[in-house]
């Protein structure tokens, strides 16, 4: 009942989103820029500000590296057995490789695990978001037929994030004789408390945008296994093998076992790589991971 109880109140929030688009017909794309680029920063950086830089970063980013690796690896053995085509198996690793751990994972984190918990998934948010715009761009770009962008243009789309800037400040103060007043960190708390309600509520709007058209059963399945099945599988073998507290491997669990990352879905739209098959994933996936979720955070909590 305890891990019901935690997916209730996100998935409320969800709904919220997802009937506030359906009725009024905003566009989450203006929102979802507002909240990457005027929110994030703030939160981000309270989270790096706030938590001493130690081995724990460390781990973090190995785990992250590796499970997308790791995924991307099993999506290329499958393409070679099934034969796929270059743009399918680029489809597929957008849809497999990334988990939405941002408008998602976070605030699961929170409900599950308090503030210590949602520190450790900001954190991990933040080098996620890292691997997305530059991996997943490359993997976007690759299976595009009209656009090709290389290394130096994921690198371009990194050194647009605000996020990052926002990471490296908060991990700077933490060595600058600087205290940042009380007067400005007010503000910087009224931001950063905005954030995950407003990306909660702009994840159901963005599922409410999707249209399920042509069913790809076969390949679907495929990605679902892999996203809901495996990537905590894979999580589990890093939490045993990893020098980590007993709460970041929940954590890592718990992010590797979320479902596709919402942000794929534009990058699949924005390169033509399969956009209906990536965002049929997406909304699949989330819808599924309802079931998939309370037995994980059964078998961490």
């Amino acid at each position: 009942m305890e891990f019901i109880l935690v997916i209730l109140p996100v998935l409320l929030v969800f709904l919220v989103g997802y009937i506030g688009q359906r009725t009024l017909h905003i566009d989450p794309k203006n929102i979802s820029k507002m909240a990457l680029y005027l929110l994030m920063p703030f939160l981000v950086f309270r989270t790096f500000y706030e938590n001493e830089l130690n081995s724990t970063y460390l781990y973090l980013t190995i785990f992250a590296l590796g499970l997308c690796f790791g995924l991307i690896s099993l999506v290329y053995a499958l393409s070679y057995i099934k034969k796929y085509t270059r743009k399918e198996s680029s489809s597929l690793i957008l849809a497999s490789a990334f988990m939405n751990n941002g408008n998602y994972g976070t605030p699961v984190a929170l409900f599950a695990f308090g503030v210590a918990g949602f520190d450790i998934a900001i954190i991990l948010m933040v080098i996620q978001s890292l691997i997305m715009t530059t991996v997943g761009i490359y993997y976007a770009a690759k299976g595009s037929e009209e656009k090709q962008t290389g290394i130096l243009g994921s690198l371009m789309a990194v050194a647009k994030m605000p996020t990052v800037y926002a990471a490296i400040l908060g991990i700077s103060f933490q060595f600058l004789p600087v205290h940042v007043p009380d007067t400005f960190y007010k503000s910087i708390n009224l931001v950063a408390d905005a954030t995950i309600p407003t990306v909660m509520i702009i994840l159901g709007m963005q599922l409410a945008t999707i249209r399920i058209k042509h069913l790809e059963i076969e390949k679907m399945s495929y990605s679902l296994v892999l996203k809901l099945v495996i990537s905590p599988l894979i999580a589990f073998l890093f939490a045993w093998i990893l020098p980590v507290s007993d709460l970041v491997a929940n954590i890592i669990i718990l992010m590797a076992a979320m479902p596709s990352a919402a942000n794929t879905t534009m990058m699949s739209l924005e390169f033509n790589t399969k956009p209906e098959f990536v965002s049929s994933v997406t909304l699949v996936s989330t819808l599924a991971s309802v079931i998939t979720l309370p037995i994980i955070l059964a078998l961490i909590l």
